[in-house]
């Protein structure tokens, strides 16, 4: 199962760059991670967070800590809204460097990553992505490649909204769960759920039987929102949703948006209706809270539906964040579609 701890950290100056690399340390202090590659992210936490520092407008890095099947990883997300890079090429050669940190600047980081990408657009800001993983993967690589940013609502440290990814038999499940409301409250609401979740298989209960066993296990709390979708290995996905969590397949045609019904799990709902899609040609699997707002599109970043679904999804979470609630989203892309550069 998917299990992940996020934490945001803000760097708008150069005294937060060892804020950054602690975070990140204490992040990969534990039995998964050796020495190793515990330092190594540190160095590309002290290199990501002295660029957004530099460089960068808004800037802060989403680091988190995922164990799902058979791997765990150390993930680090810079974003900002800064001025962009105008030659990336250039950015990430050798002697470039942001200079005075341990590394040579992007070079060092993309060197150091098991899994890099960057996006950038002129006067619209840069993403950097790494991940160092736990151990060595060998073998093929997954059938479905995934991504998720989920923070609390402002003034808020215990997030409302919760999300699970499953892998198994080269499918794919992924839930999110939205509590009334935010707090601890909310979190006791959708952690229900998560459990619930955690219980189950990648493939089964079907997402409709998933609902209604949710149902009563989250009577007496707040109730909450929920959507979840199970992708087979053939590409097919089965969708139900109850509340307000969005979801959509992208298509390079066109966006196919994904059904959800009123009601909330726990308090009043019917049984949910599970819906068959076909995964398009270079598709995108996107679902998000209410925390973000429904009016994004890919087209509007050139080439952003090429790229990792962490860069995705941190694009539309810096770009449609409504702000004022607890906001999630998650980005799922076939394995073979994986452009993450190296």
């Amino acid at each position: 199962m998917g299990t992940t701890s996020l934490t945001p950290v803000v760097v708008s100056e150069a005294s937060q760059v060892g804020q950054a690399r602690r975070a990140a340390a204490r992040l990969a202090d534990g039995p998964a991670f050796s020495d190793k590659v515990r330092g190594r992210v540190a160095v590309i936490a002290t290199e990501l967070a002295t660029n957004l520092a530099r460089y960068g407008s808004n800037g802060r890095l989403f680091l988190q800590s995922v164990h799902a099947s058979d791997r765990a990883y150390i993930e680090m997300l810079a974003i900002d809204s800064g001025p962009g890079i105008q030659d990336i090429h250039r950015s990430l050669q050798d002697g470039v460097s942001t200079g005075g940190t341990p590394g040579t600047g992007l070079g060092a980081i993309r060197r150091m990553s098991d899994d890099f990408d960057i996006y950038s657009a002129p006067g619209r800001g840069t993403l950097v992505l790494s991940r160092v993983n736990a151990r060595h993967r060998s073998g093929q690589p997954p059938a479905y490649e995934w991504a998720a940013i989920s923070t609390p609502a402002p003034g808020e440290t215990i997030c409302g909204d919760v999300w699970r990814a499953a892998e198994e038999n080269g499918g794919l499940a992924v839930m999110i769960a939205d509590g009334l409301g935010h707090g601890p409250s909310a979190a006791e609401a959708s952690n229900r759920a998560a459990t619930l979740f955690d219980e189950s298989s990648a493939e089964g209960p079907s997402p409709s039987a998933f609902c209604t066993r949710a149902h009563p296990l989250l009577m007496g709390s707040r109730g909450a929102a929920l959507a979840i979708a199970n992708v087979s290995a053939s590409g097919r996905v089965k969708y139900a949703g109850v509340g307000n969590i969005a979801g959509a397949l992208v298509g390079e045609m066109r966006i196919q948006g994904l059904a959800s019904q009123n009601g909330t799990i726990g308090v009043v709902t019917r049984a949910a209706r599970e819906v068959e899609y076909d995964w398009p040609d270079r598709g995108v699997l996107i679902m998000h809270s209410d925390g973000l707002s429904n009016r994004w599109s890919l087209d509007a970043h050139q080439g952003l539906a090429s790229r990792h679904p962490a860069v995705i999804a941190g694009v539309l979470y810096r770009d449609c964040l409504r702000g004022r609630d607890d906001a999630t989203i998650v980005v799922v892309k076939k394995g073979t579609q994986r452009t993450a550069r190296r």
